[in-house]
C-alpha cells in the first residue's frame, strides 16, 4: 500500500511513498528503545541544546517547511509560516523552562526528608493529525524529549512529506539515532502498535473514533494515554459586546486554517438583543472572503485538506438542510478543481438535527439566537464536546462568570480559543483528556517518584 501527497488545491497526486514494512517498524521501535537507555541519562542542559537547535533550523527553513504544509493540506501560506514559528517557539519554550518544570518538588513530612523526582518512562508513541502537521508534533515531542523519553510519530497519511522532513530536522540537529522517529504507516495500522511492550505511553490528536480505539488498546495494556479529539466551540455574543470587533474575531475564529481547526469557533450563539445586527454584519463579511489558491497571499480561504473532507462536509450541510436548517450563505461545493467548499452560514438548527451535535470541520458556521445569557450558557454546554469556547462582552467580570459556567477545557474572553506555548491546551467530555503545552504539558508522561529519607530511629 502506498501513502501519497495529494495537492488539495488541484486534487492531483504529487508524490507517492511506500509504507514501512513490519520488519522496519520493529527495527524503529527497537532503536528508540535502545536510544532511551542513553537519552534518559543525559542532562537537562544537553537535551535543551538539541531542542534549541531544532527550533533554530525551523526558523531558518521556514519558507520551505511552510510550502510543504500548504502543498499537502491546503493551509494558507501565511498561516503555514506562522505554524512553523509557533512550533519553533514551543521547542525553545521547553528547552528554556523544562529543567525548572521538572525540578524536585520538596515535601514537608512530619519527620525526615521527602521529595518528588520526575523521571522519564520510555518510548512514547504519538498519532498526529494533518491540520497542524508541525505544531501538533512540537507540542507532543518537545516536552517529552526534555523529560528524557524517546519519540515515535505516526503522522497523518496525507502529510507524509511533513512527517519525513521533521525527522530530517532532528537528524540535521544532530539528534542521536532513535530519539525521534517518523513511522510511515497508514492509519489502519496505528492502533496495533500500542500493544508493543516496548512502547510505554501513547498520545493521539484526531477523531473520536480513532481516540476511542487507541485509548481502549492503551487501557488493555495498562498504558498512559493523552487524547485531544476535536471540538464544537461555542462563540457567545452578549448584548454588551462591541459588535464590529466581535464580528472581526468571529471571522478569524471560524475560517482560521480553512475552518479545519479543533478549536475553531463553530457555534455562534447570540442573545436576542443583538442577534440580528451580529448576523447581518457577520454574513456580509463572510460573503466577501476570497476563496482560491492557498499559495496566493491575497487568498482568505483555501481548499479543505482533501476531496474526502470536502465531500464529507458538503454531505453534512445537505443533511442539515434536509432536517430543517436554513442557509444564510453558501452551502455548496465550489465549482472547478480542488477540494473547495463555499463559505457557509446555517441557522434554525434544532436539537433533532444531526449536525446540532456534530463537529463541522470546514468553513461552515452554525448560528443560534437565544433569549439571554443563561440560555446561551445552556446551549453552549449542550454538546458532546468540551474543548474550548469564547465569550464576548465589555464587562470582563461578567465574562469570567460566564466562562466559569461553560463545560470546556479552555474559555477565552473577547478572543476565539487559541494556543501558545505557555498556556495549557486540552479538553473534557468527548474532546478527550490530558493537557499539552505549558508546565502542565510536561507532566503527562513522567514517573513522579517519591524519594523518602528516614533516620534509623524514626518511628514506623
Amino acid at each position: 500500500m502506498s501513502i501519497q501527497t495529494v495537492n488539495p488545491a488541484t486534487n492531483k497526486v504529487v508524490k507517492t511513498f511506500d509504507e514501512m514494512s513490519e520488519s522496519a517498524i520493529d527495527a524503529a521501535i527497537e532503536q528508540a528503545t535502545k536510544a532511551f537507555e542513553s537519552w534518559k541519562k543525559t542532562t537537562y542542559s544537553h537535551r535543551a541544546e538539541l531542542l534549541h537547535r531544532v527550533a533554530k533550523l525551523m526558523r531558518e527553513k521556514k519558507d520551505t517547511l511552510a510550502k510543504l504544509i500548504t502543498l499537502e493540506m491546503g493551509k494558507l501560506i501565511a498561516q503555514a509560516e506562522g505554524e512553523i514559528l509557533l512550533s519553533a517557539d514551543i521547542f525553545d519554550y521547553y528547552a528554556t523552562n523544562g529543567e525548572e518544570f521538572l525540578a524536585d518538588k520538596h515535601l514537608n513530612p512530619e519527620y525526615g526528608e521527602a521529595f518528588i523526582r520526575h523521571s522519564p518512562i520510555g518510548v512514547l508513541y504519538g498519532v498526529e493529525p494533518w491540520n497542524f502537521p508541525f505544531y501538533q508534533v512540537a507540542r507532543f515531542a518537545a516536552p517529552n524529549l526534555m523529560i528524557g523519553n524517546t519519540i515515535l510519530v505516526k503522522h497523518a497519511s496525507i502529510v507524509p512529506q511533513c512527517g519525513i522532513i521533521i525527522e530530517e530536522l532532528f537528524k540535521e540537529a544532530k539528534a542521536p539515532a532513535g530519539i525521534y522517529t517518523n513511522l510511515l504507516i497508514p492509519g489502519s495500522k496505528a492502533t496495533a502498535l500500542v500493544k508493543d511492550k516496548r512502547i510505554k505511553g501513547v498520545s493521539l490528536t484526531g477523531s473520536e473514533a480513532a481516540g476511542s480505539s487507541l485509548a481502549a488498546e492503551a487501557g488493555k495494556y495498562l498504558k498512559k494515554s493523552v487524547l485531544e479529539l476535536g471540538g464544537s466551540d461555542a462563540f457567545i455574543i452578549l448584548e454588551d459586546a462591541d459588535i464590529d470587533k466581535t464580528v472581526d474575531w468571529a471571522i478569524v475564529g471560524r475560517i482560521n486554517n480553512n475552518g479545519e481547526c479543533c478549536i475553531a469557533s463553530k457555534r455562534f450563539i447570540a442573545v436576542e438583543a443583538i442577534a440580528d445586527e451580529f448576523l447581518m454584519k457577520f454574513t456580509e463579511k463572510m460573503s466577501k472572503l476570497k476563496v482560491g489558491d492557498p499559495m496566493d497571499a491575497d487568498t482568505d480561504l483555501g481548499p479543505l485538506s482533501s476531496e474526502a473532507a470536502a465531500d464529507l462536509i458538503a454531505k453534512q450541510v445537505d443533511k442539515a438542510i434536509e432536517h430543517g436548517a436554513k442557509i444564510i450563505l453558501g452551502g455548496k461545493r465550489r465549482k472547478g478543481e480542488g477540494a473547495f467548499m463555499e463559505v457557509t452560514i446555517l441557522t434554525d438548527i434544532k436539537p433533532e438535527n444531526p449536525i446540532y451535535y456534530e463537529e463541522l470541520f470546514g468553513p461552515i458556521a452554525s448560528f443560534y439566537r437565544v433569549k439571554d445569557e443563561n440560555a446561551a450558557i445552556e446551549l453552549a454546554n449542550d454538546s458532546p464536546f468540551g474543548l474550548g469556547g469564547s465569550v464576548f462582552t465589555q464587562d470582563i467580570e461578567r465574562g469570567k462568570r460566564v466562562a466559569n459556567l461553560i463545560d470546556t477545557g479552555m474559555v477565552y474572553i473577547n478572543h476565539p480559543t487559541w494556543t501558545q506555548a505557555d498556556l495549557p491546551f486540552g479538553g473534557t467530555k468527548g474532546s478527550g483528556y490530558g493537557r499539552e503545552l505549558s508546565a502542565l504539558g510536561i507532566e503527562e508522561f513522567v514517573n513522579k517518584k517519591l524519594i523518602r529519607v528516614c533516620g534509623l530511629n524514626d518511628p514506623f
